[in-house]
């Protein structure tokens, strides 16, 4: 990452990497799974807590299950070992491009308005009912190309595409766990969505007239 010209903060342990993170705020994280102190899965609840940083997740375990469990409580991305340098360099711009001002193109104009929901492009933030909901990056990315594209349907392909698309090896599997965190925190009812709708057998689309 130095040779790539960022700066770099390094912690030994979970511990180390909390009072790091809380006294000087990053840019990005790159977290291991498996620390001492605090594992990554916990540290990563702590940041969500109270902090948007952008998390990519490093783990020695390949499993779905491991990727949809990091993915569900907070990492922005997901990478498995053994993996090359230059694919973590990639995954960390591709990463800072949509957090950091350059973001994906869709990502851009005035705030859209349907009844309930508020989506503000320019501050990334999301009322509902006139109260703040918190969401990671990719999470926002997810929710604003739906918005700005009511009532289309999209497959998990296309969507990972048009809100992925300069990431390598990403699992379609991601696609489901972001809508099911989408509608945890957008939804009133989770199980009886009025905006994220899935299409039986072709994939999701988002309901909702403009305010």
């Amino acid at each position: 990452m130095e040779r790539e010209g960022f700066v770099v903060l390094e912690a030994a342990d979970g511990y180390e990497a909390l009072d790091s993170i809380r006294e000087t705020p990053p840019d990005l994280i790159v977290l291991d799974l498996m620390l001492p102190g605090i594992d990554g899965l916990s540290l990563t609840q702590h940041i969500r807590q109270d902090r948007h940083i952008p998390i990519i997740m490093l783990t020695a375990k390949g499993e779905a299950s491991d990727r949809i469990r990091g993915l569900d409580i907070g990492a922005d991305d997901y990478m498995a070992k053994p993996f090359s340098p230059q694919e973590v360099v990639s995954r960390v711009r591709a990463v800072l491009r949509r957090t950091g001002g350059d973001i994906t193109p869709q990502i851009s104009g005035s705030s859209l308005e349907f009844p309930g929901l508020c989506i503000d492009p320019v501050s990334r933030s999301v009322t509902r009912n006139d109260k703040a909901i918190t969401l990671t990056a990719k999470e926002f990315d997810l929710l604003y190309y739906f918005a700005n594209h009511p009532k289309q349907v999209f497959s998990r392909a296309q969507l990972l595409d048009q809100v992925w698309g300069d990431e390598l090896y990403t699992d379609p599997s991601t696609v489901t766990v972001h809508i099911r965190r989408l509608r945890e925190k957008i939804e009133s009812d989770p199980s009886k969505p009025k905006y994220l709708i899935t299409v039986w057998g072709v994939g999701y689309k988002f309901e909702g007239e403009s305010a």
